[in-house]
């Protein structure tokens, strides 16, 4: 995957953000997307290894479009300014759990887990957690989890970028949700609005001849974590 080729195609594209001239560069975008493509096969035959869940899929399945959809967006930029890529076993708009990988000059990052659950699946992985309190800390409350992602709120991401190096969930309450004890000892975990866990990346990394050895190393860290709320969410699927 020749990374420097799709960033600096990625940073065209933001400061010519037009049909106009996307259309005289259309041959840049092609020989870009494939390159992007050619990275997603190669990270799905690596995940395959140790999650065969995924063994089935192809880059088109994972690929996102990249063009924006402007019509309730106040940003009417027609294309994106990143190639994003969810790999997840039961299809990009399944509420199973996933892997993510993000190419954004600048704002690279991987990620992993469950994002945007409805309220009742929401709840009952809350209450799993309450219930097998002692298996989500051996996935989440570890070194090389905290390392890896963090704890919750431990960082925010604003404005479609993440503030910091590493982030477990995107969205976290201000209380306890309703019905739950607020005096529950790790009641941080239950004011998440999502299980995503993130951890951003250096425009080199992608670059690297280890890369692939590099983001299976993250993803295993936080598979534990998404198995576990994947088991409550199958269940609903």
């Amino acid at each position: 995957m020749n990374t420097t080729l799709i960033l600096k195609f990625l940073t065209e594209v933001a400061a010519n953000n037009n049909r106009e001239w996307f259309k005289n560069h259309k041959a840049k975008y092609e020989q870009a997307k494939g390159e992007f493509e050619q990275g997603v096969t190669q990270l799905i035959q690596t995940i395959a290894k140790f999650d065969p869940s995924i063994a089935h899929l192809t880059a088109k399945d994972c690929c996102y479009r990249f063009y924006r959809d402007i019509r309730f967006s106040p940003d009417k930029a027609p294309y994106k300014r990143h190639f994003g890529a969810y790999i997840a076993a039961h299809g990009k708009k399944a509420l199973h759990g996933g892997y993510y990988i993000h190419l954004q000059p600048d704002h690279c990052l991987l990620a992993i887990g469950n994002y945007w659950l409805p309220t009742n699946i929401l709840t009952a992985v809350r209450n799993e957690i309450m219930g097998n309190t002692e298996l989500w800390k051996e996935c989440v409350d570890n070194k090389a989890f905290i390392d890896c992602y963090g704890r919750p709120e431990g960082s925010s991401w604003q404005g479609g970028y993440p503030e910091s190096d590493k982030g477990f969930g995107i969205g976290h309450l201000k209380k306890v949700p309703k019905d739950f004890p607020k005096d529950f000892v790790y009641a941080d975990y239950l004011k998440m609005k999502d299980f995503c866990a993130w951890h951003a990346v250096d425009n080199d990394f992608f670059a690297k001849d280890n890369w692939l050895e590099e983001v299976s190393r993250i993803f295993k860290i936080g598979k534990p974590m998404m198995d576990f709320t994947n088991s409550v969410i199958d269940d609903y699927e």
